[in-house]
């Protein structure tokens, strides 16, 4: 693949992601709202601190080619902010509704972890060492955050469960 090719897809890319992270600027605090659980609404409100800092460092990396963020919408995230949305309108109890806002979370988090690791590898391939610092803070922090969605996961109360009862584990 030539140089400007691998530039103009990793713009392509960027744009893909920097629609996600707006996406989900307005979609956490919906998230945030549903939850039941004290610790998850205060992670729900963590990461979109995070997340406008994402929209930053993304706004930060296409300064410095001279593009505009925008023009392109993230279908992907679209569609698991939809799913997030039907898991706040749920009939479920509490602790199952907040375990349905923990998977939708997640889901979102695996597609931003590999979005951030495939544009930092094509940063790296052109040698552009500040997006590579950039998008390797972001993609840390989404994997903190999936890590700490499991926490949250496994800390939900199910009542009538053994400790010692496994599901295949």
């Amino acid at each position: 693949m030539q140089q400007t090719e691998l530039k103009e897809l990793f713009i392509d890319e960027l744009k893909d992601i920097f629609s996600a992270e707006t996406q989900l600027v307005k979609a956490l605090p919906k998230m945030a709202k549903a939850a039941k659980s004290p610790d998850l609404r205060s992670g729900f409100e963590k990461h979109l601190k995070q997340t406008e800092g994402h929209v930053t460092r993304l706004e930060s990396i296409f300064e410095g080619y001279n593009e505009k963020p925008t023009g392109k919408k993230c279908k992907g995230m679209e569609g698991l902010i939809e799913e997030g949305d039907e898991a706040t309108k749920e009939n479920y109890e509490d602790d199952a509704k907040d375990a349905a806002l923990i998977g939708a979370a997640q889901r979102v988090e695996h597609y931003e972890m590999a979005a951030y690791g495939t544009v930092r590898a094509m940063a790296e391939r052109l040698g552009d060492s500040k997006a590579v610092k950039l998008l390797s803070q972001t993609l840390q922090e989404e994997k903190d955050t999936d890590e700490n969605l499991t926490e949250l996961a496994e800390k939900i109360p199910v009542e009538g469960a053994s400790k010692s009862t496994s599901a295949g584990h």
